[in-house]
């Protein structure tokens, strides 16, 4: 049987869990953390509201400028999460991957996951959940959850 994790993320925190052979809960493998992205928060509410797309008179939209950062941070953080990952595939510590992110962050791992780990994601789901319990995360990946349930 090949080894399962689950990546659990949001742009601050990923957790990466396995399945133990022997069932149960997740349990923890290693965490991924951007110390930024609190900071950066706290920034946010502090700086520029933002400014206005283009000079005409009529209503534009704003652009904050800190979302525009908070996006770059993000695809950083996506891209180190994507290097972690191809760097244990390659090392044999797990061959099936289920992915639970933050939807935003979804979004830039699809497209930095090298080839070879896409080709072990079994499941994707867009939460926000980084920070629920292990069981409850058990709970939410698929195999997992009807493992559980067979068993009750």
């Amino acid at each position: 049987m090949k080894t399962a994790w689950t990546l659990v993320a949001d742009e601050a925190i990923a957790r990466i869990l396995e399945q133990p052979e022997e069932g149960g809960d997740l349990i923890a493998v290693e965490a991924l953390t951007d110390p930024d992205a609190h900071a950066r928060e706290a920034d946010m509410k502090h700086g520029p509201h933002g400014r206005r797309a283009g000079g005409g008179t009529a209503p534009q939209a704003t652009v904050s400028a800190a979302d525009s950062e908070r996006h770059q941070h993000a695809q950083v953080f996506a891209a180190r999460i994507a290097e972690r990952l191809a760097q244990t595939l390659q090392e044999g510590r797990y061959g099936v991957l289920h992915v639970i992110a933050a939807p935003r962050l979804l979004g830039y791992l699809r497209k930095a996951l090298h080839p070879s780990v896409a080709a072990v994601v079994a499941s994707e789901q867009d939460k926000d959940v980084v920070h629920e319990s292990l069981a409850a995360l058990t709970l939410r990946v698929p195999a997992l959850s009807t493992l559980s349930r067979g068993l009750s």
